[in-house]
């Protein structure tokens, strides 16, 4: 299966702002913090069209089987990652919206994901941001696997993360949360 790029849409921000106050509005006082995170939160850069939101929660036992109803409500199912420390879910796209992904991770790591460290150096750092653009470009052409079009980008994206990582005196970890 084809993997599908689009150059960037400037509705991309206000369709992850309304992701991010749909999900606190639905459940108020769960997620202490809720951002736009990934290649479409990144003006200028090329992305698959797929709005990833990250959102904390003080403990992941929090999302209770109450609050999943919620979530399926919402158009959110939840996926297995394989990813310690993180429930994720995805929500596909339909007729008025792009397909979602949701990140929920504890606020005691919060500070320290590598997706908020990443899009925050591709924001401050356009040559970075075109060169990762560059980069999703040339793999999409000779991959079809998602899979193995997200493994040939973690070479930039751990050069980039681990800069940002010894910056703030944080210790280097793999991107890949095996």
């Amino acid at each position: 299966m084809a993997i599908e790029l689009a150059e960037y849409d400037p509705s991309w921000p206000e369709q992850g702002a309304r992701a991010c106050a749909e999900l606190t509005d639905a459940m108020p006082g769960l997620f202490l913090e809720a951002e736009h995170v990934g290649s479409t939160s990144v003006p200028g850069v090329t992305a698959k069209p797929v709005i990833d939101i990250m959102v904390s929660v003080a403990g992941l036992d929090e999302v209770t089987a109450e609050r999943e109803a919620v979530l399926e409500r919402l158009g959110y199912r939840q996926q297995s990652t394989g990813m310690p420390g993180r429930l994720f879910y995805r929500r596909d796209a339909d007729a008025v919206r792009l397909g979602h992904n949701l990140h929920i991770v504890t606020a005691e790591t919060w500070d320290t994901r590598n997706e908020r460290l990443f899009r925050d150096h591709l924001r401050a750092h356009p040559e970075t941001a075109a060169e990762y653009s560059a980069l999703k470009r040339h793999v999409v052409r000779e991959e079809d696997d998602g899979l193995a079009y997200t493994k040939r980008k973690t070479e930039l994206i751990q050069r980039v993360v681990d800069r940002e990582r010894a910056a703030r005196g944080l210790p280097l970890v793999p991107v890949w949360e095996e």
